[in-house]
């Protein structure tokens, strides 16, 4: 059976935008629920600035508890230039993630600067980090459409995710930041984008604004993709989509990849102590569009009788 292989993004991307602070021990929990589910890989934490993301103030601490108590697990941490990876760096993160909009406007909205010098950091934060010996990703993101600018000229994207591999990024994340993808673009886009980087390093991020997160997903495995980000109960949102349903759930992605013939060697079971456990600190129903039949199946498992043996 094929393996896919998932990235839970829910301590950060999912995180950063809540409005309820979610304490370094909650965070620690669900990132070790997760990682009890079958989860190998997350997205912890950012190196931002505290002032601008409060929620990830606390992301040198976590690292470094996180590091102590589940030392196997792959971990990444977002940081947007030289200095927040010196300070990952210091805080002992061994993967790091740069973040590079494919539109001019998108990049001035989000980071204050251009698209050409947001290329040229993101560069110099993956040379950096490599010199370092840490593992490197890199996102595109709005590789499909700019809230600002409307649809993303397939071959900027194309350009920005060739020049990220020449930088040295292990993994090359497309993302469909505000949610527009459909599986058609999907097909297409990532069809251009192997033509320049192995499709062996290409990772997919999808949102589910529309609705259509699974089946982009879907339209991703087709098209050779085995790499996904996902985030448990669908935590998350765009500041610069309002409504946005979030990312796609990693239940509703490993409920599709498993029913299809795939290993994600994660367990549903697991992946829904971790929604409640969210729910409790975030104060809020979350969930995959599978939430609801996934809890039924699980409550019917449990009240069937048990086999008994003379």
């Amino acid at each position: 059976m094929e393996r896919i292989h998932i990235t839970d993004v829910a301590p950060r991307d999912g995180l950063q935008n809540q409005q309820v602070q979610v304490s370094t021990a909650a965070k620690l929990e669900l990132i070790r629920l997760l990682a009890a589910a079958g989860v190998q890989s997350v997205e912890a934490t950012s190196f931002v600035s505290p002032k601008a993301v409060p929620q990830m103030a606390d992301a040198g601490e976590l690292v470094a508890q996180l590091n102590e108590a589940l030392p196997e697990l792959r971990s990444s941490v977002l940081v947007p230039n030289l200095k927040g990876l010196e300070r990952a760096h210091a805080a002992g993160a061994r993967e790091i993630a740069v973040v590079l909009s494919a539109t001019e406007t998108m990049n001035r909205k989000n980071i204050n600067m251009g698209l050409h010098e947001a290329t040229e950091v993101s560069a110099r934060t993956l040379a950096e980090a490599r010199r370092l010996g840490m593992r490197t990703r890199a996102y595109v993101a709005v590789a499909f459409d700019c809230p600002f600018e409307g649809e993303t000229p397939l071959a900027e994207v194309v350009r920005l995710a060739s020049r990220m591999r020449e930088e040295g990024a292990g993994e090359i994340v497309i993302a469909d930041t505000i949610g527009s993808a459909s599986p058609g673009q999907v097909k297409e886009r990532l069809g251009a984008l192997r033509e320049v980087v192995p499709v062996g390093q290409l990772a997919v991020h999808f949102h589910d604004t529309r609705g259509m997160g699974v089946a982009n997903a879907w339209a991703a495995l087709e098209a050779g993709v085995r790499r996904f980000d996902a985030s448990v109960g669908g935590i998350g949102g765009c500041p610069f989509a309002p409504g946005a349903a979030g990312n796609v759930a990693t239940e509703d992605l490993v409920l599709m990849a498993e029913r299809s013939g795939f290993s994600t060697g994660i367990s549903i079971d697991g992946l829904l102590d971790a929604v409640s456990f969210a729910e409790a600190q975030l104060q809020r129903a979350l969930g995959g569009r599978a939430i609801t039949w996934l809890r039924r199946q699980r409550e019917k498992r449990r009240m069937a009788p048990v086999a008994r043996t003379a």
